[in-house]
Parts: structure tokens; C-alpha cells; sequence
């Protein structure tokens, strides 16, 4: 699969290792932003991209920041969609008790490609019933 990437400041996703799932992208700044303790920073990439009808490319959290720092996504992945032409942006929190400071070119995320299938929406009254009927959020036990 090809994504078309324009990139400002001359950086490309890329993988880091041969069976990496996500390629890593990079913070672009013009100086080093410092997210404070339990507060959140959207994160320009400089990359601009054009995916095929039918994939969506998904932003990820890098593991290592976020067991080393602390530092995750807001929302959990991020779903750049097809029809986007604007700047990917990362939305990182610092879950930690420490400051953390991002300078241009620091490796902030990752992103990942899915096909997404066509659903058709339909209807109904009912559903059928199975053994977890509507139980939830740790209803089989820790």
C-alpha cells in the first residue's frame, strides 16, 4: 500500500525495527514544548497525508514514553481518516508527576495502517441474545 506524505520539515514515518507494526512519527517545533504534570499539548508533525478511501491511519503512543515518562495520547488512538489533508497533530498528556519536554525531531508517536471495512447500518428491535448479554466494565471478575 502507498500513503502520499508531505512533509515540511524533511522527516518521514518510518519503522523502526523490520517487523515493526507502526512507524514512528516526530515532533516538529519551532522550540521545545514542556507539558507540565497532568496536562495536555497538541504536537505538530509537520506531515501531511493522503490515504486510499477505505484505510484510516491510526496515531498510537510510543510504549517506552509511556512507562519511562508517562506520557500517552488524550485520546487513546487517534484516527487520521481519509479525507484529511490537514497537519497530523499529536494529542499527548503527561500522566506523571514530572514536567516533560518534547524539542523538534523527538520520536512522539507512532502510526498504523487499517483497512476499514463498509458497514451497513440496519435497524432492529431486537438483538440476539448470548451468554454476556449486556454485562460489562469487569463483569467477568479481575
Amino acid at each position: 500500500m502507498i500513503i502520499k506524505i508531505k512533509s515540511i520539515s524533511g522527516e518521514y514515518p518510518s519503522y523502526e525495527t523490520e517487523g515493526s507494526a507502526g512507524m514512528d512519527i516526530k515532533a516538529w517545533l519551532d522550540e521545545p514544548v514542556t507539558i507540565m504534570p497532568w496536562k495536555r499539548c497538541l504536537v505538530p508533525t509537520g506531515l501531511f497525508m493522503e490515504i486510499e478511501p477505505g484505510y484510516e491511519v491510526q496515531i498510537r503512543a510510543r510504549s517506552g514514553l509511556a512507562v519511562r515518562h508517562g506520557i500517552g495520547l488524550v485520546n487513546g488512538i487517534g484516527t487520521i481518516d481519509s479525507d484529511y489533508r490537514g497537519e497530523v497533530k499529536v494529542a499527548l498528556v503527561n500522566m506523571s508527576d514530572e514536567p516533560f519536554t518534547i524539542s523538534s525531531g523527538d520520536r512522539i508517536a507512532q502510526i498504523v495502517v487499517a483497512q476499514l471495512p463498509e458497514v451497513t447500518v440496519v435497524p432492529a428491535d431486537e438483538l440476539n441474545e448470548t451468554d454476556r448479554g449486556s454485562g460489562g466494565f469487569g463483569h467477568t471478575g479481575i
